[in-house]
């Protein structure tokens, strides 16, 4: 089965979707095509949900809120950034970088003090630092190798424990015996005091551990938003959500097992 993953060449979902599942990796150009795909059964797919600099990934949050699928399973995957050049550093005149290895990467880039052009890919900071004869980039290790491009600082991010929580989705639910987590969409419609609170209470009464809680507007106006809620999974858990579909609209994303990623090589 097909495993969509976002594009093109280079990026850190490809580097992950290469090394979780090999050859079964479509590239496709906009994670919303990925939560396409998924939903109308082409394949599985893999998509960045949040990442320990930067926060919530706003394309993935938005696909899990408008699309019926489900969350399989999450992985986790270091993130590291390599500053590259064809000229030493100091001839640089101007910087390409994504806008997130850029937030990822802030130190580094400010005291570069030159220029910075923003790319929607690492493969396209890579791609536009070699048309540039003065010009250096910021991408992954995976793209400095497709790109042949010469590596002048390794791991410039910010935070060496630079992390990117990614999930598997699919049109199907996962129904194994080892989901560690879970997974839902809270939408309250109608606000009023205490609600958060006595959400909250559901789980704290049955000792379930809250590992996520991020806020997302609701597209309806100004100060409406949706919760999405990830918790440790136990015996529990069902119960509690049936309790909370009974007080406010819930959407089940699953329950669903943390899978190892495989060594670089």
């Amino acid at each position: 089965m097909k495993v969509f993953v976002l594009g093109p060449e280079g990026t850190f979902s490809h580097e992950l979707g290469w090394r979780v599942f090999g050859d079964r990796v479509t590239l496709v150009s906009t994670i919303r095509r990925i939560f396409e795909a998924v939903e109308k059964g082409e394949g599985t797919g893999l998509v960045p949900l949040e990442n320990s600099e930067a926060g919530g990934v706003g394309p993935s949050l938005d696909g899990l809120l408008q699309h019926e699928v489900w969350i399989t399973g999450e992985l986790y995957m270091p993130i590291h950034h390599y500053l590259v050049s064809f000229k030493p550093l100091e001839e640089a005149e101007v910087l390409y970088v994504h806008p997130q290895t850029h937030e990822q990467c802030s130190e580094v880039v400010d005291a570069l003090e030159i220029p910075v052009v923003h790319t929607p890919s690492n493969a396209q900071s890579a791609m536009e630092m070699r048309r540039t004869v003065k010009s250096a980039a910021i991408v992954s290790l995976m793209t400095a190798r497709l790109y042949d491009l010469p590596i002048r600082r390794e791991q410039v991010e910010n935070n060496q424990r630079n992390i990117t929580r990614f999930v598997t989705i699919s049109s199907a639910r996962y129904s194994g015996p080892d989901a560690a987590k879970g997974s839902i969409i809270i939408d309250p419609r109608k606000d009023r005091a205490g609600l958060l609170h006595d959400i909250l209470g559901i789980f704290s009464r049955r000792g379930i551990n809250l590992t996520r809680i991020e806020s997302r507007p609701s597209k309806r106006g100004m100060g409406s938003y949706v919760f999405f809620l990830d918790f440790v999974y136990n015996g529990n858990s069902e119960e509690a959500v049936r309790e909370l579909k009974g007080m406010t609209a819930v959407k089940d994303l699953g329950r669903y097992p943390t899978l190892e990623v495989p060594e670089w090589k």
